[in-house]
């Protein structure tokens, strides 16, 4: 690549070099996904490493035996169990291979998680050619925010999981039980997790779209309503429709983050007007470096 740069100080590339770019950039996305893939299946529970502490920290194993991502998945629908006194609610595995199938997609979303830092820089670093030498150095302010997004979503995801759970145990008749299929069950709360992340980091996205210059500030601002819309729906779909709270409280910020996302891209539009107003007047073009 740094030949490629020394003919074309531009930094322009073709096509070629864009596909080849593009399959170095995914070929790290995956092994990071398989590593930590690897890594969630370590977590999925972690009895073993209480079977290793057991004899020199007998009480650290006692409180490992009954850990891992799995409990920790599993805990709203066992909570309800407990708080209402009954063992009619529980999680059902259906088929022989469910269990080995549950653990490995608990493993793959996990290791999506934690591998998120390195799929995140990687589409950036992918993204990073279309900016000029200034603009580049917004590169790790663009990481740095998406990654804490990132995170901050899952979490708010996993903030209003039990409070969605706890709902739609409120329409169970009295007397019935509650038998919630593995798969099912699994499916909700990780594709909650993952959308939620993502959702937090698309203002990021709007930004750097922004400063490659495909979007501009007035461009995203005017359709804030079409905005604002997608985003409920998106919340109506990830939550149930009786669930109005969590609805409400998963639309907050990512309606504030969308804002945000304007108000930085308006501001990146001002300096670029100042600049283009500066060549215009001084007939010279102005340092960018």
């Amino acid at each position: 690549m740094a030949a490629t740069r020394r003919r074309n100080p531009e930094g322009r590339m073709s096509l070629g070099e864009h596909l080849v770019e593009l399959r170095k950039r995914l070929t790290r996305i995956a092994l990071a996904i398989v590593v930590g893939t690897i890594l969630g299946w370590m977590l999925y529970e972690l009895g073993w490493v209480g079977d290793l502490l057991n004899p020199a920290l007998p009480g650290a194993a006692a409180a490992l035996k009954d850990a891992g991502v799995w409990q920790a998945i599993s805990g709203p629908v066992y909570a309800i169990a407990s708080a209402h006194g009954t063992d009619t609610t529980t999680i059902n595995f259906t088929s022989i291979t469910g269990g080995f199938d549950i653990r490995f997609q608990i493993s793959l979303v996990t290791g999506i998680i934690l591998s998120s830092p390195v799929w995140l820089y990687q589409v950036f670093a992918y993204l990073v050619p279309g900016l000029t030498r200034r603009e580049k150095r917004y590169t790790f302010g663009f990481f740095f925010t998406a990654v804490p997004l990132f995170f901050a979503g899952c979490a708010a995801g996993w903030f209003v999981l039990p409070h969605i759970v706890e709902i739609m145990y409120g329409f169970v008749p009295a007397g019935a039980s509650s038998l919630y299929d593995a798969k099912y069950y699994l499916d909700f709360v990780l594709k909650l997790l993952i959308a939620t992340g993502v959702a937090f980091v698309l203002p990021v996205f709007l930004v750097l779209l922004n400063f490659v210059g495909v979007l501009q500030g007035r461009t995203i601002l005017k359709g804030w309503r079409w905005a604002i819309l997608a985003i409920t729906l998106f919340t109506a779909i990830a939550t149930p429709a009786a669930d109005v709270v969590s609805m409400i409280l998963l639309a907050i910020p990512m309606v504030l983050l969308y804002f945000v996302a304007v108000g930085v891209a308006l501001w990146h539009d001002r300096i670029l007007e100042r600049r283009l107003a500066a060549i215009d007047s001084d007939g010279e073009t102005p340092s960018i470096a």
